[in-house]
């Protein structure tokens, strides 16, 4: 076994959160790289690689794997990998540049605050009938339940967003995950992100349900934050949107991830974050 760090991604409060595990790229195969997650007791592993230096900072590619194979993009593997990233240098805070499989972005770390990344451009469509009508069969959700407009939204692979009538209706979902599977593999969902509306504060509740890449529910999914924070400025018409979303709780690991999104001459610019400690290396 590599040497490998557990990190807890976004935290809430000092407690909980996505336990990820990071490990410096080596010549594993992609079939070795699917087992870690199960094999290190996480959902996720991220893989780092120096590259050099771009935009002058340090540079790292970084790939994701669940058991289901690899994915294109990972928000709380991101702060994991930055968090780590940051310890080994030991200062008070790390800046860098880290390239996906598709994309490379800007991302810090700060000690005794959030890992912050800028991960780009956010895609928004009109949910389609059909579509909605399985996810929601799959969710088990009453039609009285949704409130507002559900959104497919992407940053890299697009999943579904869906507003739910409160928190009380998001902790009662009971999904049926082989329906729920099945709906999001016919419209090329990678899940669905159910949400409670935020408050005037811009606190949330949100529980993602990913089946078709292996994670029945994540205990936090900041990909699907920074669609929301996408989402919210798109359709309220203000400047900036910042907010902050509660999951994991259904599963015993709350965790809190930190989002924001800015109208600008670029167009729509995003942030996410969310605080990170080591658990444990072996």
């Amino acid at each position: 076994m590599p040497e490998v760090v557990v990190i807890d991604a976004c935290q809430r409060q000092g407690r909980g959160g996505s336990p990820t595990a990071v490990l410096d790229e080596a010549s594993f195969t992609d079939e070795e790289r699917c087992r870690m997650p199960g094999e290190l007791g996480t959902s996720h592993a991220v893989f780092i690689r120096a590259t050099g230096v771009e935009r002058g900072r340090p540079s790292y590619s970084l790939r994701f794997f669940t058991a289901e194979g690899e994915l294109p993009a990972c928000g709380h593997g991101t702060v994991a990998a930055l968090a780590l990233l940051a310890i080994r240098e030991g200062g008070s805070d790390h800046h860098a540049v880290l390239c996906t499989t598709s994309r490379s972005f800007e991302g810090w770390a700060i000690r005794n605050r959030d890992s912050v990344v800028r991960p780009g451009p956010v895609n928004l469509r009109v949910a389609q009938a059909p579509e909605l009508r399985a996810v929601t069969a799959g969710l088990g959700v009453a039609d009285e339940a949704v409130v507002g407009n559900a959104c497919p939204a992407s940053n890299e692979r697009p999943r579904l967003l869906l507003p739910v009538r409160s928190r009380a209706a998001l902790a009662d979902l009971s999904p049926d995950f082989a329906l729920l599977r099945a709906a999001c593999d016919r419209y090329g969902l990678l899940g669905c992100y159910a949400y409670s509306i935020p408050d005037r504060h811009g606190r949330a509740a949100a529980r993602m349900f990913a089946p078709s890449i292996g994670i029945p529910e994540d205990i936090a999914n900041a990909n699907s934050t920074t669609c929301l924070a996408a989402h919210l400025l798109d359709t309220t018409g203000a400047q900036t949107v910042a907010i902050e979303v509660e999951q994991g709780d259904t599963l015993g690991r709350p965790a809190s991830v930190l989002a924001s999104a800015r109208r600008g001459p670029a167009g729509i610019t995003t942030r996410v974050g969310g605080g990170a400690v080591v658990r444990d290396g072996h």
